[in-house]
């Protein structure tokens, strides 16, 4: 049985209890302390724009509207217009029955947060990008670098190729280097301390620092004693190291160029010494390496290379289906005019329209808007720039300019790791008309 979408496309509160709605909102946030509705929205993981058709009396999506009501502790059947909207019993058991048992399961659809789960099916592949990763990862000695922006899917393909290590035998290991403190990167020696404490501890071993942490010896070299001696005999297997966030390094030069010296050295020793092959290494990085590094220790121009790109309009249209919407080239080219293929801005956006918070056209007027779906993500952005203000003044000139832009390397480069700009032969453009907008109002 075919559904009409008018049956099911939602609530709105009743026009004699807007008031009331109101009122309990505003005691809800005062208890919560919450000053900005906007903020309450955004901890609802809703745009503001929605919450603001909650309270006045509009139409939201039925599942959006059960949810406010329950963060403000309403009855929604209460309060629910049930003239325009209601759905009676047969026509809910209609809805379950347009996806029978004997069809492909239905997902709930799932909130673009964090990376995307290894068990979740709202992971987009990019090929032949995968396959290509774990193919390396079961050579001996591999090491496999990613690089693309922030957010654009970097760690999503890390742990699947951590995954794919341990079918095949290996023992996994993922660090982000946001895990470290600020005291960890004091000098190397702390900085390896802690590198080999946190192997050690992912892998439930016994922390034995003090007993191979040798005095008359290098700092690289205790690192390498602790891992030949101790820690890839103990695990008798393969070790697949997952290294995330390594761009935190590059503001540590005391550090960054001795440890990707000792990386780029252990990934060369596995063709020479057994116990090495038994290493994998996979770093994960948002940009070209703008620090000075002597080309022989560098790890960023040995192993395999993967250069995320964003998604085409075939897979923004894939993950339009696994979010319940049956487009087609025209809605996708009307995202991507926006957002480019940005896969976690393409996520979001995609949300928002299923769970019917915002229609297409809706998200083309306000995308840059302070009512729309990404203004958190936007003040995200925009909180980071002002606390390095030359690169606010370097985003502001990019957005406000018709033609590329010149800027010195490592504001460039910074501002790519980002994901705010794009990388041409003339110069720096804004990587999308999102950014751009939203820039040039600054």
């Amino acid at each position: 049985m075919t559904i009409s979408r008018e049956l099911i496309r939602g609530f709105k509160v009743r026009q004699d209890c807007i008031d009331k709605v109101k009122t309990v909102k505003k005691t809800v946030m005062m208890k919560l302390n919450k000053t900005s509705q906007d903020v309450f929205a955004h901890e609802l993981k809703i745009a503001p724009s929605t919450l603001s058709n909650f309270l006045n009396g509009k139409n939201v999506a039925m599942e959006t509207f059960q949810l406010i009501c329950k963060h403000l502790d309403l009855n929604w059947e209460e309060i629910a217009d049930r003239e325009d909207n209601y759905i009676s019993s047969s026509i809910q058991q209609s809805i379950q029955q347009s996806f029978p048992q004997t069809s492909t399961p239905y997902n709930p659809i799932e909130y673009p947060e964090g990376p995307v789960a290894r068990d979740s099916s709202f992971y987009i592949s990019r090929p032949p990008k995968e396959e290509d990763c774990y193919r390396e990862i079961s050579k001996h000695g591999a090491l496999i670098r990613i690089k693309a922006p922030e957010q654009m899917g970097k760690t999503s393909l890390l742990i699947r190729i951590l995954d794919r290590a341990e079918i095949q035998g290996d023992r996994t290991v993922y660090i982000s280097l946001k895990e470290a403190d600020n005291q960890c990167f004091t000098d190397l020696n702390k900085f390896l301390r802690w590198f080999c404490a946190t192997v050690s501890r992912k892998l439930k071993l016994e922390n034995r620092l003090d007993e191979y942490w040798e005095d008359d010896i290098s700092c690289n070299m205790r690192c390498e004693t602790y891992f030949e001696e101790y820690i890839l005999p103990e695990i008798g297997q393969p070790l697949t190291l997952g290294l995330d966030e390594v761009d935190r390094l590059f503001a540590y030069p005391d550090i960054y160029g001795d440890f990707f010296g000792l990386l780029r050295y252990l990934h060369e020793e596995a063709r020479r010494a057994n116990i090495w092959q038994k290493l994998r290494l996979v770093l994960a990085h948002s940009t070209e390496i703008y620090v000075p590094l002597d080309i022989n220790r560098s790890p960023f121009n040995a192993g395999f290379p993967v250069d995320l790109p964003e998604f085409k309009t075939q897979q923004i249209l894939d993950l339009a289906q696994l979010y319940q919407l049956d487009w087609c080239d025209e809605e996708a080219a009307k995202i991507m005019s926006i957002i480019g293929g940005h896969p976690f801005l393409a996520r979001l956006a995609l949300y928002h329209i299923a769970r019917q918070d915002v229609t297409v056209n809706e998200f083309l007027q306000t995308a840059a808007s302070e009512s729309g779906i990404y203004s958190q993500h936007l003040h995200r952005l925009m909180s980071a720039l002002e606390k390095q203000p030359e690169l606010l003044v370097a985003m502001r000139e990019v957005a406000k300019a018709n033609h590329p832009v010149q800027l010195i390397p490592e504001i460039k480069f910074k501002l790519q790791a980002m994901g705010l700009v794009k990388i041409t032969n003339p110069g720096v453009i804004p990587s999308c008309e999102l950014y751009r907008q939203y820039f040039q109002s600054f």
